[in-house]
């Protein structure tokens, strides 16, 4: 009985021990929960469960990509540098021949007539230009009409190689004179006027040659020329050849302007034969036509007929491109050569215009407009005058030239602050 109570007792011990042990193990498991597997379990708790059979990476939505970053605005295109071109024109009045012009020019041991001496002290000023254009106000019809002067005109052919070897190469031909020798006179004049290299406008021997334009390149600047004239001294144009003398018409000179600068001319000068002869202002109509043809297109007028010199004005006017231009309008400009004296007609200027092309964007300007009165110095050595056209302000500056009196001296200081005055009334 005691035995039996004693094992029951040691029974008991080892359990109270196992209890004990069991109870130990299950705190320490608690504590060690509590410390280190909280955080997970409460995670689990409310986190979305994976879907199956996908890692959980894979089971993220992709990142959104990152949104893109505004780039600055272009720089804006530079304008491109502009590339200029140069050239000058020369432009003088009436080349005349008056019956006392003839027999001082004749070489009698050459037999043959020699006009270089009327240019010899203009020439240096004609080099300084690329276009040199003047008014032939004669027909050189050859000898057989006669060498006359006023007033039915024909002068020696030699007339023409003195003006060649002197610089010009422009001759403009529709003035009240040019039918002096009748069509054929013309005809003959236009013959000897092609064997040189000048540029013609003005009369024409065909349709086709009056229709033609012409248009002068230098320095790669092309400039158009046009010339009219407002009549003939009542000599009759040929019947049915209406284009053998262009007349002043003003819607005909609008269309002529428009087609040569569709025929690529850079600028267009005209010279206008046109106003009241020996008046030193211009008249009204001259005002008007002019004005109106440089706000047609016209860049330059070069005007004649009055035999004396005249003022110019530089207006502005719109160049079609949506910029503004300056247009030239010399509204006379006097006697270059002539026998006619007295009351300034023996005086005339030549205009140098300095001309600049923007080839980048095909503008062009008149950058410099100059005047240089000019003197037609008649002596008489012999039973013949002699002619010779003198720069007026050079001439005086260098006051030396053995021909010229004193009264000479004087009468051009007082002449060149009248006709000074006179050019630059209207600017």
């Amino acid at each position: 009985m005691r035995r039996k109570r004693s094992k029951h007792t040691v029974f008991n011990f080892v359990l109270l021990l196992l209890s004990t042990a069991g109870l130990l193990f299950i705190v320490i498991t608690m504590l060690t929960e509590d410390g280190s597997g909280s955080r997970s379990v409460q995670t689990s708790a409310f986190a979305t469960p994976e879907p199956d059979g996908l890692p959980s990476d894979e089971a993220k939505a992709p990142p959104l990509p990152p949104s893109p970053t505004a780039s600055p605005p272009p720089a804006p295109t530079p304008e491109p540098t502009p590339v200029y071109q140069e050239a000058t024109l020369i432009a003088v009045g009436d080349i005349m021949m008056h019956k006392p012009q003839i027999p001082g020019a004749y070489d009698k041991v050459k037999k043959r007539y020699d006009f270089s001496e009327y240019f010899k002290q203009v020439t240096p000023l004609f080099e300084q230009g690329d276009w040199v254009m003047a008014n032939l106000e004669t027909p050189i019809a050859g000898a057989s009409y006669g060498y006359t002067g006023y007033p039915s005109f024909n002068a020696p052919i030699e007339l023409l190689d003195a003006l060649d070897d002197a610089g010009v190469n422009i001759l403009t031909n529709a003035n009240n004179h040019v039918l002096d020798k009748g069509e054929k006179g013309l005809l003959r004049t236009l013959e000897h006027l092609k064997q040189y290299s000048f540029a013609i406008k003005g009369s024409a021997a065909s349709r086709e040659e009056a229709d033609a334009n012409v248009i002068v390149e230098r320095n790669g600047i092309k400039m158009g020329i046009l010339a009219y004239t407002y009549g003939t001294n009542g000599i009759p144009i040929p019947e049915g050849k209406p284009y053998m003398v262009n007349m002043i018409d003003e819607n005909k000179i609008i269309a002529d302007i428009k087609k040569t600068k569709e025929a690529g001319a850079d600028l267009v000068t005209i010279a206008l034969h046109f106003g009241t002869e020996y008046q030193t202002q211009p008249n009204e109509e001259q005002k008007r036509l002019s004005r109106k043809l440089i706000a047609e297109g016209a860049d330059i007028i070069a005007g004649s007929h009055p035999h004396v010199i005249q003022p110019y004005e530089v207006l502005q006017a719109t160049d079609g491109k949506g910029g503004t231009r300056q247009g030239l309008i010399i509204y006379s400009l006097g006697n270059f050569i002539s026998n006619q004296r007295d009351n300034t007609k023996d005086y005339g200027v030549i205009f140098k215009v300095h001309i600049r092309k923007n080839a980048t964007n095909g503008t062009v300007e008149l950058k410099e407009i100059t005047s240089i009165p000019t003197w037609v110095h008649r002596y008489q050595p012999d039973r013949n005058y002699r002619y010779r056209i003198l720069p007026v302000e050079q001439t005086i500056k260098d006051s030396s030239d053995s021909l010229l009196t004193a009264a000479d001296y004087k009468s051009l200081k007082t002449h060149l602050a009248l006709l000074r005055n006179r050019l630059e009334s209207m600017r």
